[in-house]
């Protein structure tokens, strides 16, 4: 039996390649925008990919499944309630697909969306329970799915409740739980985990949310502390309800000259440090060297707008372009050919961010030489302790200078660990701040530990 997880680590999706070796078939499930490793698997192992499972019309990124058919001829099965606007094959609760020796059951399971299915694997050769689910957006390592992507919050909240006691936590506690996401998905909350699997078991004794019974109490319980929901969620889901997206967006080279004069968003994908250092005035720091770069950018590219990408070299803004297209934006206008070097051989102006460490700022926060704070993470972040003082705007938000902030003065910008603040402090600087700081290496959990006064809301 062939199962291997594969795992997409910018956007934290988990998609699987699961068959029979021996009867030469295959199926991918949810698969990712870029397929080749599918495609060298299959060649490694000697099958066909002859079926495409999805667990729902994805909300986060955008599928591979029209690749796919394109590359392979493979079949698309998804539930009859997902309606999609491409050539498939519907599926209803409990139909089943035999891959040799491998049988996946579908199990309905809404909540997260209306067509959400989780898929139960049974070896037909060891016994007829099921060894392992893939359970999609529905049940997480650590946490369960956010419930507001396509329905109102209480009504995805209650069918996710459904969905879990009356289906995932009725699967024997050995069974193996393969997710869909990882830590760092934003179609989970901030209890996911990043180990790769757990079991039914494990989850169900773990897990306080599953320990909830009462239907009314856990709608409170998991809608009360919802983050913002991720700005392009549902032009990502049109995507992916077809047609059939089959090639992927092309970058191409630009010159120093033809960026200077671009139309549209500059972001420089290289490290914050990079950034810091110099960077093209005007241009955005969302680092492609860690993950959640194209989430960032998701939050901050305007529908069409043009995106023009900064790398250190020409690798560095190809790979940042493959990252976009994974959540859908298809707007790049090109790269700068050479990377930052070629901008700097030609003598182009540059621009660059002072930085801070958090003992720094309490040095100066101590000695009366205060520069006003900007704080940049998530409500609930602020609420459980910021700096006294401080200005709270989440960085996604950042459209000018906040109210209450004054321009000409120092601006120091804090999140939780200089990573979010890297990316406001060079939307500050585009939008007409004079002195900006990007607190590094720590924020405001950093200084909490160190001792040092916090205001709670």
């Amino acid at each position: 039996m062939i199962f291997r997880q594969l795992t997409h680590d910018d956007l934290g999706c988990a998609s699987y390649l699961i068959g029979d070796e021996n009867a030469g078939v295959a199926a991918v499930v949810d698969p990712r925008l870029d397929i080749g490793e599918y495609l060298r698997l299959a060649r490694y192992m000697g099958v066909r990919i002859e079926h495409v499972l999805e667990t729902h019309n994805h909300a986060d990124h955008v599928s591979g499944h029209g690749r796919l058919v394109s590359a392979t001829g493979a079949r698309i099965h998804i539930h009859r309630d997902a309606a999609p606007d491409y050539d498939h094959e519907p599926f209803d609760d409990g139909w089943e697909l035999d891959l040799g020796a491998l049988r996946v059951r579908a199990l309905h399971t809404p909540g997260h969306r209306p067509e959400h299915t989780a898929f139960a694997l049974i070896d037909t050769e060891r016994g007829e329970e099921p060894w392992a689910v893939l359970s999609g957006d529905s049940l997480f390592v650590g946490d369960i799915a956010r419930p507001d992507l396509a329905v109102d919050k209480e009504e995805g909240a209650r069918g996710i409740f459904r969905s879990l006691h009356g289906k995932l936590l009725g699967l024997p506690e050995t069974t193996e739980l393969w997710p869909g996401h990882l830590g760092g998905s934003l179609c989970g909350g901030p209890g996911m985990n990043l180990k790769v699997s757990s079991t039914i078991g494990f989850e169900r004794a773990h897990q306080d949310v599953l320990a909830i019974g009462d239907e009314d109490a856990f709608v409170r319980e998991t809608t009360a502390g919802l983050g913002p929901q991720p700005p392009n969620f549902q032009a990502i889901v049109a995507l992916n309800r077809g047609p059939l997206v089959m090639e992927t967006t092309e970058a191409h080279p630009l010159t120093p000259r033809q960026v200077e004069h671009a139309d549209g968003l500059v972001v420089d994908v290289r490290t914050e440090l990079q950034f810091d250092e110099a960077h093209i005035p005007g241009a955005v720091s969302i680092t492609a060297r860690r993950a959640g770069f194209g989430s960032k950018l998701a939050w901050l590219a305007k529908p069409g707008q043009p995106i023009v990408l900064v790398g250190r070299d020409d690798e560095d803004a190809l790979a940042a372009a493959g990252l976009a297209a994974a959540v859908g934006l298809r707007e790049i206008a090109g790269y700068l050919a050479g990377g930052m070097t070629s901008w700097r051989e030609e003598r182009r102006p540059v621009a660059s961010v002072q930085r801070m460490t958090v003992p720094e700022l309490h040095e100066r926060w101590e000695d009366g030489d205060r520069p006003q704070v900007l704080d940049v993470r998530e409500r609930s972040e602020w609420d459980a302790g910021h700096i006294p003082g401080s200005v709270f705007l989440p960085y996604h938000d950042i459209d000018g200078v906040p109210d209450g902030m004054d321009p000409a003065r120092p601006v120091a910008v804090v999140c939780g660990s200089g990573q979010r603040s890297a990316v406001a402090a060079s939307l500050l600087l585009r939008h007409g701040a004079h002195d900006v700081i990007h607190v590094v290496d720590g924020g405001v959990p950093q200084w909490e530990r160190s001792g040092w006064p916090v205001e709670r809301d």
